[in-house]
């Protein structure tokens, strides 16, 4: 019976209350694909948002787009080079005096690869470095400073991917950019835990996203065959994980890379 009583209460105060309500977050890729799943996520949670696009007009474009789904959103677009440090700092503190402050950082953006071994060049595998790796820290230390400066604590979400664990039949950069996210995941978490500040990783599994559908068939069939949920992931249910690591309901969570790949093993 209390437990019965202790659901209900849970559920009305569920209904009264957003999960990220006044929060204020940044989303690098959060144009597109899980990106802009979890944009819109969030603002039906209730934070403010702030998403970094390749280029401004594909920022002002979700801005847009989000708009015309959330009339009262509080949205905003930018665009930076996310493998630049100043570059980043310098966009995350505008973003930030935007929205009033930022409580929650989502380093999203990245590329995909899928070259093989002896047709890799170095520029491809740095292009990918950049992006998947440099990018992310680059978000981490920005947003990290913002907190930190602000005398309170927060959370930093980072995309990881399945094949940080797995691999891929062809192109390593990939999944080698996603295992050192995992690795900064894990180091930054304990970091930054005395600061107040929580790092976590969502790993997809195969999603349905412009970059799933940018590679070969061969690749991706064999992986559907592998989910045991028997379908391809949606960007929302990526966004979810992102929600429930950006919320208080995690707020002894910290470190950990989550799985949202329907219990798939390749």
């Amino acid at each position: 019976m209390i437990g019965a009583m202790h659901r209900m209460r849970l559920e009305k105060e569920r209904g009264a209350r957003m999960l990220l309500e006044g929060k204020k977050a940044i989303i690098t890729g959060g144009t597109r694909g899980i990106g802009y799943a979890i944009a819109a996520r969030f603002i039906e949670e209730g934070a403010a948002v702030t998403v970094f696009g390749s280029r401004q007009e594909t920022a002002d474009k979700a801005v847009e787009q989000l708009l015309a789904v959330y009339p009262e959103a509080k949205v905003w677009g930018r665009t930076c080079d996310l493998a630049s440090l100043d570059a980043v700092t310098e966009a995350f503190k505008a973003a930030a005096e935007d929205m009033g402050g930022v409580d929650t950082i989502v380093n999203n953006a990245g590329i995909s690869q899928s070259t093989p071994l002896l047709d890799y060049t170095a520029e491809e595998w740095q292009k990918v470095m950049d992006l998947n790796v440099t990018a992310v820290f680059n978000g981490c230390r920005a947003g990290a400073q913002l907190m930190t400066e602000a005398g309170h604590g927060g959370t930093i979400t980072i995309t990881s991917s399945m094949v940080s664990k797995y691999g891929q039949p062809s192109g390593c950069g990939y999944p080698t950019s996603k295992y050192a996210v995992n690795g900064l995941t894990q180091s930054l978490s304990r970091e930054l835990a005395p600061k107040g500040i929580r790092v976590n990783a969502v790993a997809p599994g195969i999603t349905k996203t412009d970059m799933v559908a940018a590679l070969p068939e061969k690749m991706i069939a064999p992986l559907i065959a592998t989910i045991p949920l028997g379908r391809i992931g949606e960007p929302e249910d990526v966004a979810n994980a992102f929600v429930y690591l950006a919320s208080d309901m995690s707020s002894y969570v910290t470190g950990a890379v989550i799985p949202v790949d329907g219990a798939a093993r390749c």
